[in-house]
């Protein structure tokens, strides 16, 4: 409580495009942008080196999901191959590598997976890891084992200082799925689960949705901290539209802001490419940015850090160009475009204004 809004990025390969060295590329520059936190989602090629490239090339926090190595390298033709051992010994392995943070989607019960096969919803399930342990269930006919054996879970997380991300498997899709009983039921079962954890002296942080209406994101962040006493919510967006493909960066933009003014502590960045393709370094730019701009928006209604906007201000007053560039949360972006189209008929003015300043005017006036 009272602390800045965090940003994390996601990185990782696909099974379509591998390629270590870039997916390290990524989360550096995904860190020099201002992300506090990076996720390694890798999918494809040799996933422990991937993770352990990762958990070297940066200084910050890193998390993984570990049901995604467990499943990919587990099941040959179906994912019901996978051992509940599996599941456990993975995440052990990564929490060994020195991994932050996972995310465990341990909401994901039986019941309301069972409930899922009537309908009810358009885009039925999204997360890959919820999607992948609810496949499980349905094979084998059993309970999820991340939620079955939590308190083994918990033991392995107070052993290595692991802090559990627990992953909303029913967040929305898409806003017609919004708020409904799947993810509402979800959500009182993570927070019992955030409960157990606490007695045990392990931190949890609590993941929420996805796809919200506008009106519907405050109620959905205020009900989520309650649930769980209060715990560290980490969103995805949220995105409150549907039809911004090429542009979900702007929607979680926008839905980022309200949900951390609403008391969201945790922002994952969405990048231009988000649902069309695996992101670039240039995408993960962007996003970052895009998510920067969301916490800091947050943070200004919160009251917290307003001396660097009011130096922003006095630079512009003073028509200091290069103290503007310097303060802005891109600087680089911020000194492309000042070079782009340099003012011509007054050095000391932008382009746009020229030599019609409003400020240069009414400072000559106001003089």
């Amino acid at each position: 409580e009272g602390l800045t809004v965090k940003v994390n990025a996601n990185v990782g390969t696909s099974f379509d495009y591998c390629r270590v060295e870039e997916e390290v590329e990524k989360a550096r520059v995904a860190v020099k942008y201002g992300a506090d936190t990076v996720m390694d989602l890798s999918t494809g090629g040799d996933l422990d080196e991937v993770r352990r490239a990762v958990l070297a090339g940066v200084r910050v926090p890193v998390g993984t999901v570990p049901v995604y190595q467990a499943v990919i390298q587990g099941a040959k033709s179906s994912v019901g191959e996978v051992s509940s051992d599996a599941f456990f010994n993975t995440i052990r392995r990564h929490a060994e590598d020195g991994v932050d943070f996972v995310t465990v989607h341990c909401g994901v019960t039986k019941e309301l997976v069972e409930e899922l096969k009537h309908g009810g919803r358009i885009l039925g399930m999204v997360s890959r890891g919820g999607a992948f342990l609810a496949a499980w269930m349905l094979e084998r006919g059993e309970e999820n084992p991340l939620y079955r054996e939590f308190d083994y879970l918990l033991e392995i997380a107070r052993e290595f200082d692991l802090t559990l991300s627990l992953g909303d498997g029913f967040r929305p899709g898409c806003l017609v799925d919004a708020s409904d009983r799947f993810q509402l039921g979800e959500l009182l079962v993570i927070g019992q689960l955030v409960r157990r954890a606490r007695e045990k002296g392990v931190q949890a942080i609590v993941e929420g949705p996805g796809h919200v209406p506008l009106d519907q994101i405050e109620a959905n962040v205020r009900l989520a901290k309650a649930v769980s006493d209060g715990a560290p919510l980490y969103l995805l967006g949220p995105l409150p539209t549907d039809v911004a493909a090429g542009y979900d960066h702007i929607a979680a933009a926008v839905g980022g802001a309200v949900a951390a003014f609403a008391g969201a502590d945790f922002l994952c960045y969405v990048t231009p490419g988000e649902h069309l393709c695996l992101p670039s370094a240039e995408d993960v730019r962007v996003g970052v940015v895009a998510a920067k701009i969301a916490a800091r928006i947050a943070d200004l209604g919160r009251r917290i850090g307003w001396e660097r906007d009011l130096e922003m201000a006095r630079a512009r007053r003073e028509l200091n160009w290069s103290k503007q560039v310097k303060l802005s949360l891109d600087p680089e972006r911020a000194e492309e475009y000042r070079r782009s189209r340099p003012p011509v008929a007054d050095p000391s003015t932008c382009s746009m204004c020229s030599k019609f300043c409003v400020i240069k005017l009414l400072t000559k006036i106001l003089k």
